[in-house]
């Protein structure tokens, strides 16, 4: 942390994303103490949501667009005001981004066998595999249930727990 950083943290936003990956569900907008100032420009793209998440709570949620966000961070004054906390302000604020597109060729599979009665083959042991896809419809919901506070959560961190969900489905049928 620099005194540039925190000159720089002083201004008014302008917060977008564009991703440079494919695997990126859920990403943090990186901003200096999570100090997003009064009247930030949010910039959400085709293909992205964007959940505003101010002094710890969902605010809202944004389809693509540009909005203008308001928190209680006036720059400079809420820095000066905030002399007992070290110079930072209490009024947290972050946004995060949430990739809508559909995420292809995940694959699931069965690790070991899964043992079926038959009347006319006795005990077969079957295994079974393919491809799915997912696409996040309620990006608050997904924020709050799995991603939390995860600056970038990725396809890699929820393709185990679909396929367990997928394979324990399975058995019973």
């Amino acid at each position: 942390m620099g005194i540039i950083d925190k000159i720089r943290g002083e201004f008014i936003d302008i917060i977008e994303w564009t991703d440079d990956s494919r695997d990126t569900i859920v990403y943090r907008f990186p901003r200096y103490e999570n100090e997003i100032k009064m009247n930030a420009k949010l910039t959400v793209r085709e293909s992205q949501a964007a959940v505003f998440v101010n002094e710890g709570q969902v605010a809202d949620s944004f389809a693509p667009g540009m909005y203008t966000l308001e928190t209680r961070n006036m720059p400079i004054l809420s820095t000066l005001k905030g002399w007992k906390y070290g110079f930072n302000s209490p009024f947290k604020a972050e946004v995060y981004f949430v990739s809508t597109r559909q995420f292809t060729d995940l694959k699931w599979g069965t690790q070991n066998p899964v043992i079926v009665r038959d009347a006319e083959f006795g005990m077969v042991r079957l295994r079974a595999f393919g491809a799915y896809s997912l696409r996040v419809t309620d990006p608050a919901a997904l924020l709050k249930e799995l991603a939390g506070t995860d600056p970038q959560f990725r396809t890699e961190e929820v393709q185990e727990y679909l396929r367990q969900l997928i394979v324990g489905k399975l058995a019973p049928a």
